[in-house]
């Protein structure tokens, strides 16, 4: 194992247990801190944001992960301000979940602690960094963060200005470890740091995350790619289905909670079909669709069944027209990434079907997918959107990122 990746999990182990007894005054004044730091440091991160930007496009990178590398003075601001909410959060740590009072005496509390040490994999965008480090500090645990190359300088100088604003304050600095080396023998390693990883969150494209969940024997909390769908449903009304599927897919195509997949039911195709697709269209999407669509349509691309699996990411998304809401749902669970799934409709009863019968973390009706977030839930930045069942599902914000302990008091009690 590198020296780096041993080294840094050692420190960040021995800074969990530093944090384990910080108060939450402590942990919110080191988080106010990492704000200030920012905006203090905004012309110097900027500076060596633009030499990942550089690096992207010498290499040909697409316009879409250029923008989640981007780093400006309105995306710092925005992240300061993220942690300025988070300060204001509740802190889980401590709640007592439950309390058991036994006839022998003995009294059982179930209570919410740390984790411990949390390692973040995750791809281009360097705000997770900040995301990543302020929510951990804020449940008490030490992580080890690991981008990559795309964004490495971005994430270097992040940390540098987060280790800046900890040493100003009793949170120890070894608390956010950055491993700087982003070849795949350090991520491997990662996978396996068993001796000090108490979890590992992947946060990226499909492949990276099938990789960590394939690969790793750390302890996985499973981040989701984000095949969305929306299905418009034959009562669904028209200017509802244009602004929703419009700002689900050209708000911000770049993240996992854009729409990719337009399902339409035939009644209401027959009728609006046209007129939405020209108004994605000029909206600057491109169409791929069934035979029905292009055949409605001179502008879309035929599509095979791999395009209507693929998170595209990007100014594209993929329609189908569908019988009703049962062969919708069916299509969803074929396709679907368990993430989050819209319906557009003025029928309660097939809004309900919908909501019930589809399987994913976030279920909409008459709203954007965009909405699946962190921030817009209420829980602050997040550190991912959690696609399986087991600990966490959803967004997940500060108590995704504890554990529980039970806390036995006795007065001399032993078991007969």
């Amino acid at each position: 194992m590198t020296s780096e990746v041993y080294q840094k999990g050692q420190l960040a182990k021995t800074a969990s247990y530093v944090l384990n007894i910080k108060t939450t005054c402590e942990k919110n004044d080191a988080l106010t801190k990492i704000a200030e730091q920012l905006i203090i440091d905004q012309d110097m991160l900027i500076a060596e944001n633009l030499k990942d930007l550089a690096s992207g496009k010498e290499k040909g990178m697409p316009a879409s992960t250029l923008d989640r590398i981007m780093l400006n003075k309105d995306r710092i601001t925005a992240m300061a301000d993220a942690i300025h909410l988070l300060v204001t959060l509740n802190d889980p740590v401590g709640t007592i979940l439950e309390h058991i009072d036994k006839d022998n005496g003995l009294h059982i509390e179930k209570r919410m602690v740390p984790i411990g040490v949390i390692g973040m994999i995750y791809e281009a965008r360097p705000n997770v960094t900040v995301d990543a480090a302020t929510l951990s500090l804020k449940t008490g645990n030490a992580v080890i963060l690991r981008g990559s190359s795309s964004a490495k300088f971005s994430n270097i100088a992040l940390v540098s200005s987060i280790h800046r604003a900890l040493a100003k304050t009793s949170i120890p600095v070894d608390a956010v470890q950055l491993i700087e080396d982003t070849s795949r023998e350090t991520a491997k390693e990662l996978f396996h740091l068993k001796e000090y990883l108490d979890v590992l969150i992947p946060r990226g494209g499909k492949a990276l995350i099938d990789l960590v969940v394939r690969e790793a024997s750390v302890p996985v909390l499973e981040t989701g790619a984000g095949n969305c769908h929306i299905y418009v449903d034959q009562t669904a009304d028209y200017i509802k289905a244009e602004r929703i599927c419009r700002n689900a897919k050209t708000q911000r195509p770049s993240v996992c909670n854009a729409a990719e997949s337009l399902l339409i039911h035939p009644d209401w195709f027959n009728e609006y079909g046209t007129k939405l697709l020209n108004a994605l269209h000029e909206a600057g999407v491109t169409i791929i669709g069934d035979a029905a669509v292009c055949q409605a349509v001179d502008f879309a691309q035929l599509a095979t069944e791999e395009d209507f699996a693929t998170e595209y990411l990007d100014l594209k998304i993929s329609v189908k027209v569908v019988e009703n809401v049962f062969e919708a749902i069916e299509h969803i669970h074929q396709y679907g990434t368990n993430h989050s799934e819209a319906i557009i409709t003025e029928d309660p009863l097939v809004a309900s079907t919908f909501l019930n019968n589809v399987d994913a973390a976030a279920v909409y009706h008459n709203a954007s997918t965009r909405f699946t977030d962190g921030f817009e839930f209420g829980y602050g930045a997040e550190i991912g959107i959690s696609t399986q069942k087991l600990h966490a599902r959803g967004p997940m914000g500060l108590p995704a990122l504890t554990s529980t302990k039970y806390f036995i008091h006795g007065n001399g009690q032993i078991r007969e």
